[in-house]
């Protein structure tokens, strides 16, 4: 892919604070979307700062190689709500978050040290572009149903309507147009442009809603602006410090007992997480042109994810994993810069402490984010495809590794454990291993 910003480029400041803000608004639902659904108290606006300082983290480790951002992760909402199961208290499972966070961590650490003593050439034998392309391909696939559900959705109602879709249509069609035939700086920030008509839309169709009481048409949920607003304008109205969980961990209730039970929740997840850590960063690979996995290298990309998954877990009490989002973003944009990332970085900090800021963007209807997330999500689909490329489908080994990856991870082949889940993506991904070394040897063709 020829990008207008390579990894080392740096944009002017002004565009840089827009292409930033653009690679937030990507990363945003998905991030504050784990504290919600593990509930407990979780601070979106705290998790807001983990993804940013973990995301420095990444950046740091990766020596400023990598154009990935790390956001809160969907593999350890099990893990997290298993903390929160076995603690006393909910002071004592946000101890429990950290604790967790640090043992999937380590995990990273112990196979960042045993990748650099032996090298990376085994992951390149375990995963061809046959067996990478199409596990890339369902990362996509498989957040087709969480796109498509939050566009038919109304946020202040929670019903489908087709006003809501007729919202995230507008969002993706600009998004689409911008990115096709808009000038440069239309071309950069497709996604800004796209979320602001539909949001545009939704606030035009709401007061007509609210007006004439109307509830079909009422798509946005105004809630977090006017809570907001409620007691008067004040310092906390514009600047508030996020509820860090550690502030409130309650360590004293933390036993040996529950220490193993999380572990158990969190190590097996880690094991799984790093199958999709290194899709993810041979998805990237592919769209800069450059190996990753060798420069700055596989034990440097899972350092920077270890660590930045325990300092995102100790500030918002969620691990991190590299985005898919962000990857779609660069994909889309042709935007490379390494320079953009840490610039989201910095604004997710800043946005944290910012209230209004926050209230805004948690105001953002899903069926905007949805409309926009279709192109994210087959972007990331159509970047594994394009892998496959490469691969000649005439025979049936690769045939069939193909199918089967497909196969399993659209159709949601999962595997439960006890506490442990082993998702779609990772068992689409075993599958794909197990099928292309127990074919390695195709049988002759038979002598007519």
């Amino acid at each position: 892919m020829k990008l207008i910003y390579d990894v080392e480029s740096k944009p002017a400041f002004r565009s840089l604070l827009v292409f930033a803000f653009q690679q937030v608004l990507a990363i945003m639902a998905a991030t504050i979307a784990v504290p919600l659904i593990v509930g407990n108290g979780m601070s979106t606006a705290a998790a807001l700062f983990g993804a940013g300082a973990g995301t420095l983290v990444y950046i740091l480790f990766t020596q400023r190689k990598s154009p990935v951002f790390l956001g809160s992760s969907f593999a350890f909402i099990g893990s997290m709500s298993a903390a929160f199961a076995g603690a006393v208290s909910t002071a004592a499972g946000y101890a429990g978050l950290i604790l967790g966070a640090v043992s999937a961590g380590l995990v990273y650490v112990v196979f960042a040290l045993v990748i650099k003593k032996i090298g990376v050439h085994w992951v390149s034998s375990l995963m061809p572009p046959v067996v990478i392309g199409p596990t890339v391909a369902i990362i996509g696939l498989s957040l087709a149903t969480s796109a498509v559900g939050n566009l038919q959705k109304s946020s202040a109602t929670g019903e489908p309507t087709q006003w809501a879709v007729l919202c995230g249509i507008v969002a993706l069609f600009a998004t689409m147009l911008c990115s096709t035939y808009g000038k440069k700086h239309a071309k950069m920030i497709p996604f800004i442009i796209g979320i602001l008509c539909g949001y545009a839309l939704a606030a035009v169709l709401t007061w007509i809603g609210l007006s004439g009481g109307n509830t079909a048409l009422q798509i946005i949920d105004f809630s977090s602006i006017t809570a907001l607003w409620a007691d008067g304008v004040t310092v906390s109205t514009f600047f508030s410090i996020p509820d860090f969980s550690f502030l409130s961990a309650g360590w004293s209730q933390v036993d040996a007992s529950y220490i193993s039970t999380v572990f158990a929740a969190y190590v097996p997840v880690a094991f799984v997480v790093f199958a999709e850590h290194i899709a993810d960063h041979k998805n990237i690979s592919s769209i800069i042109g450059r190996d990753l996995l060798k420069d700055p290298g596989l034990d440097k990309t899972l350092l920077g994810d270890g660590v930045g998954s325990m300092v995102g877990a100790f500030f918002g009490g969620c691990p991190n994993t590299t985005y898919g989002e962000s990857i779609a973003c660069v994909a889309i944009t042709r935007n490379a810069s390494v320079a953009t990332i840490v610039m989201a970085a910095i604004e997710c900090i800043v946005i944290s402490f910012l209230s209004p800021f926050v209230a805004f963007i948690a105001s953002i209807p899903g069926c905007v984010m949805g409309g926009v997330c279709m192109a994210l999500y087959g972007f990331i689909a159509v970047s594994g495809l394009k892998m496959v490329q490469s691969v000649d489908l005439d025979e049936n080994r690769n045939l069939f590794v193909v199918s089967a990856i497909l196969i399993a991870g659209i159709g949601g082949l999962s595997l439960t454990f006890g506490k442990v889940t082993i998702t779609s993506v990772a068992c689409a991904l075993i599958l794909g291993i197990v099928v292309n070394k127990m074919l390695a040897r195709e049988a002759p063709a038979p002598k007519e």
